[in-house]
């Protein structure tokens, strides 16, 4: 006697573009030489259809293929393909492994730079000898 019950499906499956987002937001930031996220992006082509993103990673989903676009802020001293590349390479295998959608195209749009901020440890001390 074969159970069936086993292989058919008992529903359907879902899942959000905030889901897929979450993910990409999380492969991103692990990635050395990303600061953050872009955190409000906007295009022209957009404007011209009066449509515009606020978001700094925007998923296009068709027949279960991913279209993630991803807006950046890198980190200074870092070379921009080097660091797009493994965006894209880590993006692709966590979204794939973890939802089963394919990504047809991940799009890096580097929206600025972050420089490190000099250290001010001055100006406590002086402030203290000063009192």
């Amino acid at each position: 006697m074969q159970n069936n019950e086993s292989r058919q499906p008992v529903g359907s499956l879902r899942i959000s573009k905030d889901v897929i987002a979450t993910i990409t937001s999380f492969a991103t930031k692990e990635i050395a030489g990303v600061a953050d996220l872009a955190p409000f992006t906007t295009n022209i082509k957009g404007w011209l259809m009066k449509k515009q993103t606020a978001k700094s990673i925007v998923i296009d989903l068709n027949d279960d293929v991913a279209v993630i676009d991803i807006h950046v802020i890198l980190k200074y001293g870092y070379k921009i393909p080097e660091v797009s590349e493994k965006i894209q390479a880590a993006v692709k295998e966590a979204v794939q492994n973890m939802t089963g959608i394919a990504v047809s195209k991940v799009n890096i749009q580097v929206a600025g730079i972050a420089f490190d901020e000099p250290k001010a440890e001055a100006a406590p001390i002086e402030a203290a000898e000063e009192e």
